[in-house]
């Protein structure tokens, strides 16, 4: 039997505004797609903007960025920490 697991998902700024949460935990079994993680988040969130949101963010999975990687490709393993960072204003 496998043990359930969590992967905690940290929102920054405007992703944070449109979640409306800072963080959250998603209950996994073994390691995810980081595709069907997102899918996950939004699908919690329903109509809020956050879709919008996450596809401008860059994406950090513990401290290491995914970058233009396929998030269908990208593997998260239960423990790891994802971070949705927008783009930031300033200079």
């Amino acid at each position: 039997m496998n043990e359930t697991q969590v992967i905690r998902i940290r929102y920054w700024a405007a992703a944070r505004a449109a979640a409306g949460v800072a963080e959250e935990e998603v209950r996994v079994e073994g390691p995810v797609r980081l595709g069907d993680l997102v899918s996950e988040v939004l699908a919690r969130h329903g109509d809020s903007r956050l879709r919008d949101v996450i596809a401008a963010c860059s994406v950090l999975l513990g401290e290491q960025p995914v970058g233009s990687r396929d998030p269908d490709e990208v593997m998260v393993a239960p423990g790891t920490s994802v971070e949705f960072l927008p783009p930031f204003a300033g200079g």
